[in-house]
């Protein structure tokens, strides 16, 4: 490899794709890369990546050839969050990041996975592919214990490490309270317009007898954004909380901040809309779509109801009123900042020395 001042990394992910908790975690990512470093990240909008990370070079994600011939220009390959070993989104993307792992083996790059989940793996082929090809990887960080237990059957002899979601290692930040109900919902497959309607039901009777105007915080521009519209459409949302609603599509991490510390309640569905209000120590009741926020409710002490499995409307209304004006703990908050820096050390042990 030819000679260069500083060690270079290529970070996969998926980045510049209109999606903040994509963007939450390239920006913890980055701290903690070593420094002075270089930096080719996977984007497919190289504008919304200037943004987040003006240093580092955009490689075109939706190009297999330029991200593979880019591992040549690199000392490692850190997979950065998220699921990306999983075939829920597509058998095809599966594919993609395992010619990655196994064009890096190649070259003889490291590939360091970084705050990982494993899976889904719906498919028999997915399962046995990535068995065949996790042990190529140098070491891997999982943040829940399903992929932990799974990889270590899988790849027994490589370095890894369990920590909680490294976006938990964000800096905290103050909360003040203030009027509004700010709701971070997406679509999902589990609520059909009746789940829809009981959610949407409370919701309106929380904010009128509070006299609050509810924000709908789109953590994705492209499927959060549109939500209030569409269920509006629907027939499902109550002419009072009509009026009262406003979607705020956040451009930053600070714009997310800026609009949940004033909060006197947040229902989050999302995985990191809870835990960067969380960081702000909000009052906080969530909703489940998926194991992993469930679990991240439950470490954090936060309320949490299933979208499979829905309280009638009284004991909604209940767990929310309960939760709201009662900000987090800083020190529950501080352990779990903590533990999830263990991502981070365990990274910074395995990546190549200069």
């Amino acid at each position: 490899m030819a000679a260069r001042s500083v060690p270079a990394f290529l970070l996969c992910g998926y980045y510049g794709e209109n999606n903040l908790g994509d963007d939450a975690l390239l920006t913890v990512l980055l701290r903690e890369l070593p420094s002075p470093s270089r930096h080719l990240v996977t984007a497919h909008d190289a504008d919304a990546l200037a943004e987040l990370a003006p240093d580092a070079e955009a490689v075109d994600r939706r190009s297999l050839r330029s991200v593979l011939l880019s591992i040549g220009r690199v000392d490692a390959v850190v997979f950065g969050g998220g699921s990306l070993l999983q075939d829920s989104t597509s058998f095809r993307s599966l594919i993609y990041y395992l010619l990655i792992i196994a064009m890096a083996r190649l070259r003889g790059r490291p590939v360091l996975l970084w705050g990982q989940g494993l899976g889904p793996l719906q498919r028999l082929l997915s399962r046995r592919l990535v068995r065949l090809v996790l042990p190529f990887c140098r070491s891997a960080s999982w943040r829940d214990q399903a992929s932990m237990d799974r990889a270590s059957r899988w790849a027994p002899r490589m370095p890894m490490q369990l920590a909680p979601d490294p976006v938990w290692g964000l800096p905290r930040q103050p909360w003040s309270g203030g009027l509004s109900i700010v709701v971070c919902w997406r679509p999902s497959p589990l609520l059909g317009l009746r789940g829809w309607s009981l959610l949407l039901n409370a919701l309106s009777r929380l904010a009128e007898d509070l006299d609050a105007p509810v924000r709908w915080l789109a953590f994705h521009r492209h499927q959060d954004g549109e939500l209030l519209d569409w269920l509006t459409d629907q027939g499902v949302v109550p002419p009072g909380l009509r009026s009262r609603s406003t979607t705020v599509i956040p451009s930053s991490l600070d714009t997310v901040f800026a609009s949940v510390r004033k909060a006197r309640l947040v229902i989050p569905m999302r995985l990191h809309a809870l835990i960067l209000a969380r960081l702000a120590h909000c009052p906080m009741a969530a909703l489940s779509y998926d194991p992993k926020v469930e679990a991240a409710a439950a470490m954090a002490g936060i309320p949490c109801s299933s979208l499979d499995a829905l309280p009638a409307e009284p004991t909604l209304l209940k767990q929310w009123r309960e939760a709201m004006d009662s900000p987090a703990d800083s020190d529950q908050i501080e352990r779990i900042r903590a533990a999830a820096a263990h991502h981070c050390s365990h990274l910074r042990r395995y990546l190549p020395q200069r």
